[in-house]
């Protein structure tokens, strides 16, 4: 019988083995310490020292200090550096001060929320201070609701919270907004794109409430590595920020190894499954008694993965020992697996973006993420869960057949040495802003003159006015219309509601087991998919698209399914346009039809294709912002119509690519269309836009980004050794020559 190994035997091997096409190692760093500031209260002090810190990290002082003189503050440390002391320590000074004192914490998530409280009581019964912090979510008892609105010296939510409860019901909340000096905000980089446009427009009312309540809060926040965050802090927020940056936290050595799994069909440059090389490192992990994690980009990719290293291991670990973790699980299931990874019950567990999050959820040794997590701060943000105490640990990037997963296998430096992404946001973005107006007069009147974050709104109160949501007497405008506006507006998706999953395999027993949002559901939840959740297959019975609901039954099939999505794209107005030697670029307003056209039956074992069906849904418009170019009609004359289509089409599935990669945008933010013969220009064209009402400024970062949208694209297929295309570059092609002709075709536009 082979012995199993430990990990130290497992990271020699794994470095020679011909798989691994780069390996990289962050060397240990010792730590860096000021001592505690004068001002201090003994208690916290002799608090801190019992816990064995006779000292602070160099950021976490700087931090303190700058609190301290009143400074709006953001932290960009990395995983696991003691930021969450950045903001406790002065917050508890300040209320051991002043009893009055009182605190919002913001958390992208109840999850990281829940977590932070723990930690939080432990401080309060270690100080014995006389400190009242509570969690309010939508988990939080109604019986103890009250106690945190009178009571609550420090009330950690998430936005989502604040936005629906908090801020519509603010008289119930005098005590917090009268006495407010702090706002806390945590993971301050996650507030991106469309879920960072909304937030911005929160706090937007929450500080016009704090100021009619005679308040004037003072911001601290904290973030992973990215290249704008005293920036995005005060586009955010709407205030001036001091960038803390000097990281004094000691780090173990970490390993990073790029893994391309081995070619299995060489004419078509296909790969093994990154998904099944995944399964079969985390088992040799596993067995040598490393407690390991698993990131996967999708809710399905999760659900695979977990359900083939369940069948792995099952002989050697219980079954609770591995779990799933994902959006759409219920709170006490997702409260238990981050409880079993403290405690070590759980051993592995895999993962969307949900652990990437600076939650406690132990001793990690292991990362494996399952193809290129979308960003370089995300990479790093996941790979900061392996080793947070300061111990070696192990992370290993298993690389798919997506086009920017083998850029990156032949690219090792744009890991390593590019800089990391800028996070963007859009708060003026007219569809955000005016749900968030509707919001705002909702919870306190608007007079004539007045701004919202600086913004002039008198035209739009107008146009609310007209549209009979609000009405003006005298100089001010009042909220007219009975609806309760915040509740119809998710500050997270482009759809007002989620579906419900019920599972109905229990006749008379039917139970809730999930929630997804209406765009996901549309390609996720049609009649005949396979949902899985925590590795249990659920076939759609029925999809109730008007009344929201989805009824699954448990099934134990061989297949997965994945839906494919027919779009038509008209351009509405062009606001910018640029010409190039043999093309045009340009940016504005398009309106998009979205029509859920076909569904496969993927084999689980294979990959292979094993049928398909319809998908009868309706379609959905969005009017948003796109930048396209069109290409001169030369281009078919050298090419021909029909190859030149499939060049469009090539072109289309690289740009959209790395066009999230030049964004730090999730590849569903951003779609991409092809037209041989546009409605606009009748000529040629490729469009990329945001997948989101009104836009969030991705496409007009890429409008004005195209040249290295194209030189980028161009270096990516060339780079890639596969004869005539394949997954990791334009997509399987039986047509000799394509792909060549593609690249020298994009090397003559820049």
């Amino acid at each position: 019988m082979k012995q199993k190994q430990d990990l130290q035997s497992l990271i020699s091997d794994l470095k020679t083995d011909d798989r691994i096409v780069h390996w990289h190692e962050q060397p240990e760093k010792e730590a860096r310490y000021a001592a505690f500031p004068p001002s201090l209260n003994d208690t916290l002090a002799h608090t801190l020292g019992e816990r064995g810190i006779e000292a602070l990290y160099t950021h976490q002082r700087a931090a303190y200090d700058a609190v301290e003189s009143g400074k709006n503050i953001v932290t960009v440390t990395p995983t696991a550096s003691g930021k969450t002391l950045c903001y406790n320590l002065p917050v508890l000074q300040a209320i051991s001060e002043d009893s009055d004192t009182r605190a919002i914490y913001l958390f992208p998530t109840k999850a990281l929320a829940q977590d932070q409280k723990s930690e939080m009581a432990e401080w309060i019964e270690a100080t014995g201070l006389n400190i009242n912090s509570y969690t309010y979510d939508g988990d939080t008892a109604p019986a103890i609701r009250q106690k945190i609105r009178h009571a609550g010296h420090i009330v950690m939510t998430n936005p989502d919270m604040l936005h629906t409860s908090i801020l519509p019901h603010h008289t119930k909340w005098v005590s917090l907004f009268e006495k407010l000096k702090f706002i806390v905000v945590d993971e301050l980089h996650t507030y991106r794109g469309v879920f960072g446009s909304h937030v911005a427009n929160v706090m937007r009312r929450l500080l016009r409430l704090a100021n009619y309540y005679g308040s004037t809060p003072q911001f601290i926040t904290t973030s992973a590595t990215i290249r704008n965050p005293k920036a995005l802090a005060e586009q955010l927020t709407g205030s001036n920020f001091s960038l803390i940056d000097n990281n004094g936290a000691p780090q173990g050595k970490k390993h990073l190894a790029l893994y391309n799994p081995p070619v299995v069909n060489h004419s078509l440059n296909v790969r093994r499954s990154a998904s099944k090389e995944v399964r079969t490192l985390a088992k040799r992990f596993l067995e040598a008694k490393s407690q390991v994690i698993v990131f996967a980009r999708s809710r399905v990719r999760v659900e695979v993965i977990y359900s083939d290293l369940q069948s792995l291991i099952k002989d050697d670990y219980g079954p609770a020992s591995i779990r799933a973790y994902r959006g759409g699980y219920l709170p006490n299931e997702r409260r238990a697996i981050e409880r079993g990874l403290r405690e070590g019950s759980i051993r592995g567990v895999v993962s969307t973006n949900a652990l990437e999050l600076g939650m406690d959820i132990g001793q990690l040794e292991v990362c494996i993420m399952t193809g290129y997590p979308g960003s370089v701060s995300s990479l790093w943000q996941q790979a900061g869960r392996a080793g947070r105490r300061q111990e070696e640990s192990l992370v290993v990037m298993v690389a798919g057949s997506a086009p920017i997963d083998q850029y990156v296998m032949q690219h090792p430096e744009y890991l390593l040495d590019a800089p990391v992404e800028e996070a963007r946001i859009e708060p003026n973005n007219l569809i955000i802003l005016i749900d968030h107006l509707k919001c705002a007069a909702y919870e306190l009147s608007f007079r004539d003159g007045d701004t919202f974050g600086g913004v002039p709104i008198d035209d739009m109160m107008d146009y609310l006015a007209e549209e009979r949501v609000v009405h003006k007497r005298k100089n001010t405008w009042y909220w007219m219309n009975e609806a309760f506006p915040a509740h119809g507006i998710s500050l997270r998706s482009a759809s007002q509601e989620n579906i419900v999953i019920i599972d109905t395999t229990i006749e008379g027993s039917a139970k809730v087991i999930g929630e997804m949002d209406r765009f996901s559901a549309m390609t996720l939840l049609h009649e005949e998919a396979i949902y899985m959740h925590q590795g249990n297959q659920y076939q759609v019975e029925t999809l109730d698209w008007e009344e929201k609901k989805a009824y699954v039954r448990l099934v134990e099939v061989e297949y997965f399914t994945d839906a494919s999505l027919n779009v038509k794209l008209t351009v509405i107005e062009t606001d910018e346009a640029k010409r190039h030697h043999h093309h045009n670029a340009a940016f504005g307003d398009v309106a998009v039809t979205i029509m859920p056209s076909i569904f496969k039956k993927i084999k689980l074992s294979t990959y292979e294709n094993i049928g398909s069906g319809p998908i009868h849904l309706p379609q959905e418009d969005i009017h948003t912002a796109g930048t396209w170019i069109d290409f001169d009609e030369e281009w078919l004359l050298t090419f021909g119509k029909q190859k030149f289509e499939r060049m469009l089409v090539s072109f289309s599935q690289v740009a959209h690519q790395l066009g999230a990669v030049l964004t730090m945008s999730d590849r569903g933010d951003l779609h991409v269309a092809a037209q041989i013969k546009a409605d606009h220009s009748e000529k040629p064209a490729v469009f990329i836009y945001d997948h989101y009402p009104g836009g969030i400024g991705l496409a007009a970062q890429l409008y004005k980004r195209m040249d290295e949208l194209i030189s980028r694209s161009a270096t990516l297929i060339h780079d890639c050794p596969c004869e005539d295309g394949c997954p990791s570059c334009i997509g399987t092609s039986e047509e000799q020559g394509l792909k060549q002709d593609v690249y020298r075709w994009l090397s003559t536009l820049v």
